[in-house]
């Protein structure tokens, strides 16, 4: 399947018969089964970043694929931005593309085995391309990475997918569940700004890490 950016949100439904796993996400890069790719930053995230004020705070952007978000951030004046993918392939693109760019970090790994310490996670629909029995697993791991009142902040899918996924779809009323145990949620609502082929199948969100 050739890559359709931004406008393929069932990118590789018809895979889904083997462990979504390092090798699963190396190959789709390998055979350029990126059909998730937008190819320009995410608007409900870039609106939500232009007002964010801390430009020191470090970030964290899990299966960040082509990362446009990073390089949106970088010229706005963000100085501690980290990119997490499972996929060398992926992350040797991201190096090539970065290798300029200090305030960028690419690392190859497993969100679920990441460690680190960060003020803020940037969701790019990654919670939807992990299997749905991992996701209460998701939101322990990044309550676990984010400072006191850090914040998760970003895109969810807002719609069913016709085949099982990747990517997996839901709604809010499935997701508030599942983070209200480790985070307060500020933001849950549709997209006013997603790209046109989006448009009506994202929710924003923005959670806050709960206090101890």
């Amino acid at each position: 399947m050739a890559n359709k950016p931004g406008n393929d949100i069932e990118y590789l439904a018809a895979d889904y018969n083997r462990p979504l796993d390092r090798a699963y996400w190396n190959a789709q890069w390998e055979n350029r089964r990126t059909g998730w790719d937008m190819g320009t930053p995410s608007p409900p995230i870039t609106t939500y970043m232009d007002q964010y004020r801390n430009k020191n705070a470090a970030i964290l952007i899990p299966g960040c694929g082509n990362a446009y978000e990073a390089e949106y951030l970088a010229k706005l004046g963000f100085s501690s931005i980290t990119l997490l993918d499972i996929a060398p392939r992926a992350v040797e693109i991201l190096k090539e593309k970065f290798h300029k760019t200090p305030e960028v970090k690419v690392v190859c790994g497993d969100f679920f085995e990441h460690e680190g310490t960060y003020d803020l996670i940037i969701e790019q629909t990654f919670f939807c391309a992990i299997h749905p029995s991992r996701r209460r697993e998701y939101a322990k791991k990044a309550a676990e990475l984010l400072i006191e009142d850090g914040r998760i902040i970003g895109v969810l899918f807002d719609k069913d997918f016709e085949r099982m996924g990747p990517p997996f779809g839901g709604h809010p009323d499935e997701y508030k569940p599942i983070f209200d145990r480790y985070f307060d949620i500020k933001t849950m609502t549709e997209c006013y700004n997603s790209i046109p082929p989006r448009a009506g199948a994202e929710v924003f969100i923005n959670l806050t890490k709960k206090k101890n």
